[in-house]
């Protein structure tokens, strides 16, 4: 599987995705570099999916990817019945332009509403 390193080592992507994501549920749209926001929007639709299934195995695992009980209660309760007759593409990503101070492509990644 092809994946964006980031620039960072392979337990802070993971960590720094999950907490992405985690903002994503909990708020609906985060401000984030493009790339960066195009691997978030695979983790999010992922994790969407397993909480469409909505069981204890699914939710088991969306914890262990999120870490987060909040954001996974949100998801499961919330958030999956809303997408309940959606096939995929949960989320958005929106350019916005280069970041000020370094020039980095920015990006909104949204949930569909």
């Amino acid at each position: 599987m092809a994946y964006r390193k980031l620039g960072v080592s392979s337990p802070h992507r993971q960590a720094m995705l999950a907490n992405m994501v985690c903002s994503l549920i909990e708020h609906g749209r985060v401000t984030t570099t493009h790339s960066r926001a195009k691997e978030a929007s695979a983790v999010a639709d992922k994790m969407i999916t397993l909480a469409k299934e909505g069981s204890a195995h699914s939710r088991r695992i969306a914890f262990r990817t999120l870490q987060n009980k909040k954001a996974v209660t949100n998801l499961f309760d919330n958030l999956s019945p809303k997408f309940a007759d959606r096939q995929g593409g949960y989320t958005r990503v929106l350019k916005i332009g280069p970041r000020r101070g370094d020039g980095a492509e920015m990006a909104i990644l949204e949930l569909v509403e």
